[in-house]
C-alpha cells in the first residue's frame, strides 16, 4: 500500500503547487543517486520545507522517506499517511529505534530525509547541526546528499502567519554534490555544515530579497532574528513549555 499512498500524495501536492502558483526551480538534481540508499540532509526554514524537497527527488524518480515526529501520529489522518507513505516516526525521548529503522532503510537502498538542525531556524542562517545523519549514513555505509531550499519560509513559517490563496512565491531547492562519511563523526558534520552553507549562500545569491522583510536573514538586510537572537526565542519557547508540562506544587 505504500507506493500507491506516495503517488496520490505526489499527484496532490502538484495539485496544491499549481493552484497556489508557487513557482519551484531546481538545480543540482543529478547530485541525487538515481540508485542506492542515501541520506538526504534539508535545511529547515519552514513547515512546508518538505515538499519542494520531496518533489526534487521525484524529478530523479526517486522518494524520499522522511523521519517525522512520533506525536503527528495522535492525528488519525497523519497516523495513516505516516504508515502508507513510509514515512519514520521518531520518538525524541527515545529515538533509537528510529534511528535503527532509518539505517535500515538506507541499507535497502532508500532516501532517508534528515534535518540536520532538528527544528526550524527563526534567523534562517543554519543552526547547529546534531549528529544523527552523519551517524546514519557512516553505519549505513552511504552518501549524504545536501539539499537546500530556500523561499519556502515566505509561505508558512514558525512566528508569521501561513500564506493561503494563490500567493506565486518563488521557491528554490538546489542540491549540493554527494559527501562521503568521514573516519568520524564531527569531521563529517563539519563537511556537511561546510557544504550545505556553501549551497545555501549560492542560493541566496540568486533569491530576490526584500530590505527589511521577516523572512530575508539579517546578514542579508531582513528583518529576521539574528542568529544569537533566534537562539534566545527557541530557549523562551523551550522554558515556556516545560514550565507547562510541570504540575503546579501547593505551598
Amino acid at each position: 500500500m505504500v507506493e500507491p499512498t506516495f503517488r496520490t500524495l505526489e499527484m496532490l501536492a502538484q495539485l496544491a503547487v499549481s493552484a497556489t502558483g508557487t513557482q519551484i526551480t531546481y538545480s543540482g538534481e543529478d547530485n541525487i543517486p538515481d540508485r542506492g540508499g542515501a541520506v538526504v540532509a534539508i535545511n529547515h526554514t519552514s513547515y512546508v520545507d518538505f515538499l519542494p524537497a520531496g518533489m526534487a527527488t521525484r524529478r530523479r524518480r526517486r522518494r524520499l522517506r522522511f523521519m517525522i515526529k512520533a506525536e503527528m501520529q495522535q492525528v488519525k489522518v497523519v497516523d495513516f499517511l505516516i504508515k502508507r507513505a513510509g514515512a519514520i516516526p521518531v520518538d525524541r525521548s527515545a529515538g533509537a529505534n528510529a534511528y535503527a529503522v532509518a539505517v535500515q532503510r538506507l541499507r535497502e537502498g532508500e532516501l532517508v530525509a534528515v534535518y540536520p538542525e532538528a527544528t526550524i531556524s527563526r534567523s534562517f542562517e543554519l543552526k547547529e547541526f546534531k549528529t544523527g545523519a552523519a551517524r546514519m549514513a557512516t553505519e549505513a555505509r552511504v552518501p549524504i546528499v545536501p539539499l537546500i531550499v530556500w523561499g519556502a519560509q515566505r509561505i508558512w513559517t514558525k512566528g508569521h502567519p501561513r500564506q493561503i490563496g494563490r500567493h506565486k512565491m518563488p521557491v528554490m531547492v538546489q542540491v549540493g554534490a554527494p559527501l562521503q562519511p568521514r573516519d568520524d563523526v564531527s569531521g563529517t558534520v563539519a563537511a556537511l555544515r561546510e557544504s550545505m552553507t556553501a549551497v545555501l549562500h549560492e542560493v541566496q545569491q540568486r533569491y530576490p530579497h526584500q530590505d527589511g522583510a521577516y523572512w530575508v536573514p539579517r546578514r542579508l538586510g531582513g528583518g529576521a532574528p539574528t542568529v544569537a537572537e533566534a537562539a534566545q526565542l527557541d530557549a523562551d519557547e523551550a522554558a515556556t513549555k516545560a514550565a507547562s508540562r510541570t504540575p503546579h506544587q501547593s505551598r
